[in-house]
């Protein structure tokens, strides 16, 4: 048998024995931590993403893996009352009694976009006992770039 055969049958047989290895908390393997014991997460960040049609709350802990969300749509509201206010603010409430729960006490807001559910969302989670350390708005804002569509005729 020749050497070079011999060597690249064993380098495909080390290749296989390594695949069939998994990772310690990959993602195939299901949940990193344990279900029944919530881990205790002190500081957060709070994404809020308001679209005139719905929004969107995010909580994740500072190394940014998501702990809880909620939007208006999973809250149950349907239509053109997702975008409004009211559902934003059950939305930011649903998403802030989880981690509230969970032991969170300081967190910073993100906040984004045009809707009508940014200053709802905001109240909400001021209502919370959570600590806000800063609120930052980071909705994108042209400067002269792409050319607007035309307005509408209705």
């Amino acid at each position: 048998m020749d050497i070079s055969i011999y060597f690249g049958l064993l380098f495909l047989k080390i290749i296989k024995m390594a695949k069939s290895i998994p990772k310690i908390g990959s993602r195939k393997n299901g949940r990193i931590g344990s279900r029944k014991h919530p881990r205790k997460i002190p500081k957060g960040v709070i994404y809020v993403q308001a679209s005139f049609n719905n929004t969107i709350v995010t909580v994740t802990d500072v190394r940014g893996r998501v702990i809880s969300w909620s939007s208006a749509g999973s809250c149950g509201f349907k239509g053109r009352r997702r975008g409004t206010p009211f559902a934003a603010q059950t939305a930011a409430a649903n998403a802030i009694q989880t981690v509230v729960d969970q032991g969170m006490q300081r967190a910073e807001v993100i906040i984004k976009g045009p809707g009508l559910g940014r200053d709802a969302a905001l109240r909400a989670i001021c209502r919370s006992r959570i600590l806000l350390r800063f609120i930052r708005d980071v909705t994108p804002m042209p400067h002269n770039g792409c050319r607007a569509p035309k307005k509408r005729r209705v």
